[in-house]
This record gives structure tokens, sequence and C-alpha cells, in this order.
């Protein structure tokens, strides 16, 4: 889908746009190369020794701010006719064996456009000991990505997923379509380097992992690809699966399902799940109340407001302050689709929505829609992300998937006309995420094969809450494979592995390791969504004693996107919704509070300090509340709470 700029907390990246049915693929509108590469040219000797030997002689130098040794390769700039002489650096991570080498795991991250090398040390710490002790761990930046290039078009991208994508009518279609048009000439132009764009796309990639396997001297690779991860790991074993021992398809995409077909499926999903979320808000009493009414009529009175031109919100600032900002239908499609990727995201979009649906509050979506769009919430100016390219992501999406169409307005007409039964449904736009791929500039003839059939052993993951990667691709994979094995979770996020559950992590590892294969049809517990969380009350009356308001003060910190989406390390902070504002910074053990005159409903004004130590969790605060005034120390240590007070009088009315 068009990425909305969503980078999942933890780190896990966001799903790419295309995948699979078994039925046979259409080779005008699928990937597919058509043809091999030359042998593959290596750019040194092979080097005998260890991994670090290895490393060495091949001029590896420390990462970035991490733990592992990156490899600059330079690679013919086209596979397939290396004696065009032209070269691209790649960039390969490498942190050898804590013990001795006994095999190789790659991962492949997703997107296309998401850094592998950036999320590396962060993963590593995620993998069981019997990985790490065992095998060398990879991971790279794909050719023209991050420090294999830094091809990137923030601005473009900016304003392309902020326009509104109604389809209602033909002025509309129009409309949207010159949108993509713009977007694909603005970001070509300013990711610069034009003439590189005809070999972004996979089936070039895949021989940049072929050649470092080789450079390396390694045999056969484990390779654990994530969401479009799994769109080149299925390709990297079609094409040398003598290169490959296992491999892992996590958020899997059926790379033989036309692309116009796989976005139809993905909006679909999209809104299932948006459905299922909002019917699970209308099971709970706490959050049908705070809603105001049934969650799916709120949400779509926003929706047809906003098709009628955007709502200024009143959106509180850091300094304390106030500004006017524009909230349009684009902003709210952004919002509900990047939050239904994970099972606590979507129970934030519906605390988020309640808060429209009892007093018409946008505050809540706006704060959502900043760090999803990759905005700065402080003055609305795009965040520089190094590791994420949307303009990689369309290089690689639209190299891939060759929409029909033999011009660009019959390819353009060919994505509206494909998302016609979509236009009532909820986040329908999904559909039409790849339009910039009808005017997209400079693609080359060779395709990565759609058709992965290879006899490798083969771990298919996927949660049947995924939207991105929906469930019925990841099952025709495993059923097409002749060595395929299924794992699937209930409810649960797009990716599932190395999020803390054992149930995938144990038996995917053991599979990484050793190639012990899990029992047929392991089926691992998950959730939709977490629980509701209700609001904080409209006012300060309605809480009966301090403790409950320092409960939910710290409710509301915990939910607030600025806090969420915050480094942990840098000065930040964020407005509140009553006024004043609300530092963050950090020492060694503790995340550290501000508490600026910080208004979070009626009659709570909080002027003071706190502090969080999550090792022990372990929440304080030294504050002063209300008018007149009452001085309070509170803290909570795990399910203990406690306070003290000096009031000139008793704030509370019960």
């Amino acid at each position: 889908m068009r990425r909305s700029a969503k980078v999942l907390a933890l780190a896990f990246v966001t799903a790419c746009t295309t995948a699979s049915t078994s039925t046979a693929p259409d080779p005008s509108t699928t990937a597919g190369p058509t043809t091999s590469p030359a042998a593959v040219t290596t750019t040194s000797a092979i080097v005998e020794g260890t991994t670090a030997e290895k490393l060495e002689a091949l001029g590896g130098e420390p990462c970035p701010d991490s733990d592992f040794t990156c490899v600059t390769i330079a690679m013919p700039l086209d596979h397939f006719h290396p004696d065009d002489g032209r070269t691209i650096d790649v960039v390969f991570a490498v942190l050898p064996a804590a013990e001795e080498t006994e095999g190789v795991f790659v991962t492949a991250t997703g997107g296309p456009g998401s850094s592998g090398i950036s999320v590396a040390d962060y993963y590593y710490s995620l993998f069981a000991s019997s990985i790490t002790d065992s095998m060398d761990v990879v991971f790279f930046d794909q050719r023209g990505l991050a420090l294999s290039g830094g091809l990137t078009c923030p601005q473009a991208a900016a304003v392309f997923y902020r326009t509104d994508a109604l389809m209602a009518t033909a002025q509309q279609e129009e409309a949207y379509a010159a949108a993509a048009q713009a977007f694909a000439d603005d970001c070509v132009a300013e990711m610069g380097n034009p003439e590189e764009l005809p070999y972004l796309g996979t089936v070039q990639a895949l021989e940049d992992l072929e050649v470092f396997r080789r450079e390396m001297g390694y045999d056969r690779l484990v390779i654990d690809g994530e969401s479009y991860g799994t769109q080149f790991t299925q390709a990297f074993a079609a094409a040398h699966p003598d290169s490959v021992a296992r491999i892992v398809l996590d958020g899997t995409v059926d790379t033989s399902m036309p692309g116009l077909d796989f976005l139809n499926l993905q909006a679909s999903s999209f809104a299932d799940i948006l459905d299922a979320s909002f019917d699970a808000c209308e099971q709970v009493e706490e959050c049908l109340d705070d809603m105001g009414g049934p969650p799916g009529e709120v949400y779509d009175r926003l929706a047809a407001l906003l098709a009628e031109g955007p709502e200024t919100v009143d959106f509180p600032l850091r300094t304390g302050e106030s500004v006017a900002r524009e909230f349009s239908h684009a902003d709210l499609e952004i919002v509900a689709s990047a939050q239904m990727y994970v099972e606590d995201d979507r129970m934030q979009l519906n605390r988020a929505l309640a808060a429209y649906g009892r007093s018409g509050d946008l505050v809540p979506l706006a704060r959502l829609l900043y760090p999803n769009a990759g905005i700065d919430p402080a003055n609305e100016s795009v965040i520089d992300d190094p590791s994420w390219s949307d303009g990689i992501y369309y290089a690689v999406e639209c190299q891939d998937y060759r929409f029909p169409g033999e011009d660009p307005a019959a390819r353009a007409e060919g994505f509206f006309r494909a998302a016609d039964p979509l236009d009532h449904v909820r986040l329908g736009s999904i559909a039409v995420g790849d339009l910039p791929c009808a005017y997209w500039p400079g693609l080359d003839p060779a395709r990565a094969d759609p058709g992965y059939d290879a006899a490798v052993p083969t771990l298919v993951l996927v949660a049947e809450a995924d939207p991105a990667t929906p469930a019925s691709g990841a099952r025709a994979v495993a059923e097409r494979l002749a060595d395929g094995h299924l794992i699937v979770a209930e409810g649960g996020p797009h990716v599932i592995f190395g999020r803390g559950n054992s149930c995938p992590d144990d038996p995917v590892t053991a599979f990484i390791v050793d190639g012990t294969v899990p029992e047929e049809g392991l089926m691992c517990e998950g959730v939709l969504i977490t629980d509701y969380v209700p609001l904080m009350p409209l006012s300060v009356n309605a809480f009966d004693t301090p403790g409950e308001m320092f409960d939910a003060v710290e409710t509301e910190l915990n939910y607030l996107p600025e806090y969420l989406w915050w480094d942990g390390v840098s000065e930040d902070g964020a407005g509140c919704s009553g006024g004043g504002a609300i530092g963050f910074s950090s020492d060694d053990t503790s995340y550290l509070f501000d508490f600026q005159q910080c208004g979070l409903t009626d009659g709570l004004v909080i002027d003071g300090t706190g502090s969080y130590d999550p090792e022990n969790d372990v929440f304080d605060l030294d504050v002063s509340v209300g008018d007149p005034s009452c001085h309070y120390t509170y803290n909570r240590s795990g399910d203990f709470a406690s306070f003290d007070d000096e009031c000139e009088a008793d704030p509370f009315e019960g």
C-alpha cells in the first residue's frame, strides 16, 4: 500500500504491496525475470579464514553506532550486462557468531524501502542465543537505500500522502491522478541519479546478495524475509536455490498474484480489520460510552465531514502555545490505515476516535497523524528519516510489478477501474496506493520470478489479523510449496516473529538453527486488539480520590503519541490539551517529566516533575495540582500506589 510513512514501534517495518493466489500469473501484470543474470562478477578473490578475517580483508569497518561490521561491495549496476562497467555500492552488515560459525542467518526487511542495517542491532538483541552463538548474522541496505545510496524523496512524499484520494467523480479521479503524476516527477527529481532507476528492482538486488555470499565464501544461507522481504526471499530462492539452506517468510507476500488484484485484496483486508476493531469497541461498555455511539458511525460521520473539506484543529505545541492546523480526509485515512498493523495501535485508534465522538475533539487523531506521516508536530516540517525511502519503495514496486496499460493514462485508468468495487469501503483508497507507478519512469525489462515453488525448506508465518499481507496469501504459498510449513497466529500484528511470544518464536528459532520443522497446523494464541483504555474524564470532578486522578494522569502520559514515539534520549515534549506543556528527558535509569502548567482536563492543571524507571516499573510525581493548589508526592511501584498531599482546600467533589 502507499506507505503513509508508517514505521512500526519496535522497528518492525511496513508491508509491501504485492501478494498472491495459486493461479497461473499473467506475465504482463506480474513480476517475473525474463532473463537469467550473466555470471556474477565478484569484486575480489574469495577470502579464506574466520568471518572476522574475511571482513577485515574485504575492508570492513564498524557500522554507524553498531556492533556490526559493514562491508561495502561495488556491484555491477546491471548484473545482466556487467560489461556496461558501471557499478553501485551496496553495504552489508555482519556480526560473527559468538562461538564457532556453523551457519549464516540473513534478514531481509520490508517496505520495500526500509534499511536493514538501521535495525540490525535491535533485531539482534531479540534473537535467541542459539542463533547468535552459532550463526553469523547479516543485514543489508538494498541498492539505492540508506548506506547503499541514500536515494529518497521525503518532501515529495509528504505532499502526496496528504492528498485526498477521493474517487466518487471523474473530476476527483483526475485530481488524484494529477497528484500521483506530480509525485512521480518530483520524487525522481528529489532522489537524483535517474540513470540508476532501471536497476533498482528486486531482480538486480537478488544478485547483490549472491555476490556477497560468494565474496564471504558462505555455502548456503538461512534467510528470514519480512513483508516485502518475503518477496525478495522467494525470488532469491527461485533464482539461486543452491545458495539457500532454508527460509522463513513472515508477513507473507504471494508473488503469483497480479498487482491490482492484490491491492484490492489488501484494501479489503484493511477495511475488515478496521471494522473488527470497531466491533471490539462495541463489546466494551467504556469504549462505547466514550465513543458516544457505534464507532463505525462515528468514523463515517467524520469521513463524510472531511470529504467536504478539512477541519481546523487547535493543536497544542510543546511550547505551551497552540496553533490552528488542518486535518483532512487524507489525514484520517493515514491514521486509520497506519494504526491497523499492531494490536495496541488498533486500540489507540478507537481511543482517538472516541475523543472525537465524545466532544468533537480532533487533537488525539492529529497527534497520531504526525508520527505516522513522518511530520514534526512542532511545525509540520518533514522529519528526515534516513532509514526509510519512499523513493526506493516506488523504484522497486513499479519495477517489480508491471501494472497493465500501454501508456500512463491507460495504466491510471486500470487502477481506478480495478478499485471500483471498493468505492464505498472504508480505506478503499489503498487499492490505488501504487498509482504513481502509472507514471514512474525508467523501467527495465528484467524482472523477478513470480512463481516461487522451489523445494527449499520454508516456514511460512502469518497472523489472521494482518491487514498488509492477508493470511490467504500465506496459505496459498504454503500449499504451493513442496516443502512448506505454515504457522498462523490468532489475531495478531503484521510480522509475528521476534515480538517476545514463545509461539511462534521458539519453533521459528529451532527451524532457523537446525531445520526442525514445527508440528503441522501450528496455531499461536493472539488477540485482534488490546483491552480498551478509557479516556481521561472531561472534568477533575469525576475522580473520587487523588489516587484515581494520578492513575489517569499516568495512563494519559503512556498513550500520548509524542511520548510513545519519543526516542527516549533527546529532550522533547508535547503540548497539553488544556494548555501548558510537558517535557521529556532521561538520565541513566529513568525517563523524566517536566509538567509546565499542563492542563489534562477541566480543573486538572499540573505543575512539577515526574519520572518513570522502566526496569523496576516505578512511576513518581512531585507536583502541584489545581487552584487552590495541592502539592502531591505520588509513587506507584508495580501494583502498589501511595501519595502524600498538602492542600489549601479539598479539590475533589466526588
